[in-house]
């Protein structure tokens, strides 16, 4: 094989190597999807990032200082108000409930006997009413001695002492029984303390103590959020933050269901701003509350402030920042031209602006393309 020969072999297969990368890499790697500006109405979002947060957030707390003797839901639980939640050691309570009824009891049946006593009492001095009577009558006409009348009047004072004692009698007794009333009544809400339930239907999001352990008053065993309360708590610059108002749409972002969008509306503005950030604190309800939910979990939120009409827009994607211009790349005799853009508001998806003609063609950068720059060859 002579030289020119393989000269000739090294050109073709240059040339079909060339031709391969050409059509396979070149022209794919430098091939860009293209759109135009176009008019119509847009919403104008203002965007802010916060947490997942709530307005009411309930501490389950004992009432009491004791051991924990049973947790009977944990973190991730529904609960309905009112439902038994945690059981705490009552100790010797219970057996003072039970001696505190017992006393009552006693009490009841002490007065019960001081008013049978007295009913016999008042028979008794109906008797002796009528023989101290007679007496009276015979000593008036001498058929009587003095002693006989002076021992009727006796027995006569005698049972009227015995009355006015029982009554008193009944007085205390009755007055035992409400002290015994009262001390159980005393006794059995101090054991309900030990019984834990919870304060609205709600859902735990956190379980802050074991079982077997000795809690105080302040200490959080449980914590339930009330589901109707959760919202977005928003931080917004407060250079975009003067068209928010209460009862504004938005939409939510959670970083856990990114590619999910969220209804909901600005439930309340905090008056006061941050003075360190310069931020405004904007919470966000959710008009349907995703389930399950997660407090402190990272949200965005783009509140829909005005209605912009008859506005050029283009897509969100397609903007790109140069140092410290923002513009598009647009398509200019088959090459890649920066071009400024007058920028009027921005959406979730979509940017109005003023400096550009729906007749360019713009171009859509891509990272698995060749970067454009200008004066890049484009197809």
């Amino acid at each position: 094989m002579n030289r020119w020969m393989k000269y000739g072999i090294i050109f073709v297969a240059l040339f079909i190597v060339g031709s391969v990368f050409y059509n396979k890499v070149y022209i794919p790697k430098s091939t860009y999807v293209k759109v135009r500006a176009q008019r119509g109405a847009m919403d104008v979002y203002v965007f802010g990032i916060g947490n997942v947060g709530a307005k009411n957030i309930y501490a389950v707390n004992a009432l009491s200082a004791a051991k924990i003797l049973e947790i009977k839901k944990d973190a991730g639980e529904w609960v309905k108000k009112g439902e038994l939640l945690v059981v705490m050691d009552p100790v010797d309570l219970p057996q003072l409930l039970e001696e505190a009824k017992i006393a009552v009891k006693k009490a009841s049946l002490e007065l019960i006997a001081f008013k049978k006593e007295l009913q016999s009492l008042i028979a008794q001095k109906n008797l002796v009413q009528l023989t101290y009577e007679r007496y009276a009558k015979l000593k008036e006409q001498s058929f009587a001695s003095q002693s006989e009348y002076d021992k009727a009047k006796a027995d006569l004072d005698a049972i009227d002492a015995q009355i006015e004692a029982t009554k008193a009698r009944i007085d205390s007794a009755k007055a035992e029984v409400r002290r015994a009333k009262k001390s159980t009544e005393a006794l059995a809400v101090k054991l309900s303390r030990y019984k834990i339930t919870a304060p609205v239907d709600g859902y735990i999001i956190a379980r802050e103590a074991d079982v077997a352990e000795s809690v105080v008053p302040t200490q959080a065993i449980l914590k339930i959020v009330d589901p109707k309360t959760v919202w977005i708590k928003a931080y917004i610059d407060e250079k975009i933050s003067g068209n928010i108002k209460v009862g504004q749409k938005a939409k939510i972002t959670l970083r856990s269901r990114s590619n999910e969008k969220f209804s909901g509306y600005v439930s309340r503005i905090v008056p006061q701003s941050d003075a360190v950030t310069g931020e405004r604190e904007v919470d966000v309800m959710f008009e349907k509350l995703p389930i399950p939910f997660y407090i402190n979990e990272q949200a965005e939120v783009l509140i829909a402030t005005k209605k912009l009409k008859n506005v050029l827009k283009i897509p969100l994607n397609v903007l790109v920042h140069k140092k410290s211009v923002t513009g598009v790349w647009v398509d200019k005799d088959g090459r890649a031209s920066f071009k400024e853009l007058q920028i009027l508001a921005v959406s979730d998806n979509e940017v109005a602006v003023a400096n550009i003609d729906n007749q360019v063609k713009i171009i859509l950068p891509a990272q698995n393309k060749k970067p454009l720059f200008e004066g890049a060859r484009v197809h």
